[in-house]
């Protein structure tokens, strides 16, 4: 299983390639949960067909499925519908590229703990996504945390959820870098769950997606975490463009930041 990840640029596909393979990355690719390409069954096999000529295996490969406006714990059952199909698609086109993995959002509301709201969402989503889990058997699920104030009802969906294998957390480090809740209590929570990590740098008010090393989170805590809780997830280095991919993988080679702990 490869460790580092990024998202592959096709604009630029060639030097895409040639960082992938100076730094042992796989691809995570965002260009399949925009709606437009989740309606459109030919737009999706136009940009298979278009990575299909630079790799014939896409198994160590993962993909950002569907996640705006995304709702399944919806009262309103249009909507709990649509953002259902929304999943079901993304979940579709990696088992057809037979990707490794697919990530979503938890589609919370940031910060609302009515108790109601806390226990629709759960239980909704453990419904689903133990359903999703063994309709896909061939590929991981993770869950993201993107407005979430703290990881504790992450951490129940997942320990609820430990029966199923191919279910984790993807734990975005720089979002968690953004609450109030300090970045130790989401790695420890978390950690027993956590199978994948986006990373990206910002000034701790904004999700800027800056390059590593640009921003002010301390990625000399963020790997003392990693190996103080034995993280061993796959990492992607969440940052458009490879001019902003290369010099986030190279400080981060530079100050052996996780996954670049150990010598290539």
């Amino acid at each position: 299983m490869s460790r580092r990840y990024i998202i592959p640029d096709r604009a630029e596909i060639e030097e895409s390639l040639r960082l992938a393979e100076e730094y042992g990355c796989a691809f995570e690719y965002n260009d399949f949960f925009i709606p437009e390409v989740l309606g459109d069954r030919r737009k999706q096999e136009e940009i298979i067909e278009f990575y299909a000529r630079y790799r014939s295996d896409f198994s160590q490969d993962t993909m950002h499925g569907a996640f705006l406006d995304v709702t399944i714990h919806s009262s309103d059952p249009l909507i709990r519908d649509a953002s259902i199909l929304r999943l079901r698609q993304s979940m579709e086109i990696a088992s057809r590229m037979g990707l490794r993995g697919v990530v979503f959002h938890t589609g919370r509301l940031g910060g609302f703990r009515a108790e109601n709201y806390l226990k629709l969402w759960h239980e909704t989503n453990l419904r689903y996504f133990l359903e999703l889990a063994e309709a896909y058997p061939r590929q991981q699920i993770y869950m993201e945390n993107m407005f979430d104030e703290a990881p504790d009802v992450m951490a129940d969906l997942a320990e609820a959820m430990k029966g199923a294998e191919n279910f984790g957390i993807c734990l975005d480090y720089a979002h968690a870098s953004l609450t109030d809740c300090q970045q130790r209590e989401w790695v420890k929570e978390l950690a027993p769950y956590i199978k994948h990590m986006h990373i990206n740098d910002n000034n701790l008010k904004n999700d800027l997606h800056q390059t590593v090393g640009q921003g002010k989170i301390d990625w000399k805590e963020y790997s003392r975490l990693m190996e103080e809780y034995s993280i061993g997830a796959s990492v992607l280095v969440e940052v458009s463009g490879c001019e902003g991919q290369q010099k986030s993988l190279e400080y981060m080679e530079q100050h052996k930041i996780y996954p670049f702990h150990q010598l290539r």
